[in-house]
């Protein structure tokens, strides 16, 4: 399977959060998917894949050719795909990947995260999407979706249109067929 995962490029982060990253790339390799992401170098971006290449496990780079210098590529991908536009890196994204997970992030991960559950809920799709909650950092955010079902901007059901983990050992036991995860 090809793992889509949306995770932040900070270098100024808390450890916790690039272990967790590590801990997924790792997870992933062991597990024989193949990590598709936004090909960069620093904070969790760079974690993840350098957890999955240290697991013998294969990563598919997607840039756009203006973010080279600036994210710092990881020149170790085994496939780098270069765009021109971040709307082409997120299309080939989600053409290349069949499950999409969001570590801890800021901007750029919750506007891909977004528009992959909006994705969703438009049937453009039908891939498994997870939210992998460290620590509950994205308790604000899930807050923020049950106000939307609140007031009538979004439906019940559509908080079912991904799903909620807290470790990577449960991403991967989602992402492996046990759907029903602590």
């Amino acid at each position: 399977m090809h793992v889509c995962v949306y995770c932040g490029s900070s270098k100024l982060v808390e450890q916790r959060y690039l272990d967790v990253a590590a801990d997924l790339g790792a997870r992933l390799a062991q597990a024989g998917h193949v990590l598709v992401w936004g090909a960069g170098t620093v904070g969790l971006m760079g974690e993840v894949a350098r957890a999955v290449h240290a697991n013998a496990g294969k990563v598919i780079g997607v840039i756009p050719e203006a973010m080279i210098s600036e994210e710092v590529a990881y020149k170790d991908c085994d496939e780098m795909v270069v765009t021109q536009t971040m709307r082409e890196r997120k299309a080939i994204m989600d053409e290349r990947s069949d499950a999409f997970i969001a570590l801890p992030g800021g901007f750029g991960t919750l506007e891909e995260l977004s528009e992959v559950i909006t994705h969703r809920l438009l049937d453009f799709h039908n891939k498994p999407i997870l939210i992998l909650n460290t620590d509950g950092f994205y308790d604000p955010l899930l807050e923020l979706f049950e106000h939307f079902v609140e007031h009538k901007f979004a439906k019940q059901k559509h908080m079912e249109t991904f799903g909620v983990v807290n470790h990577p050992a449960d991403a991967i036991a989602f992402l492996d067929g046990n759907r029903h995860v602590s």
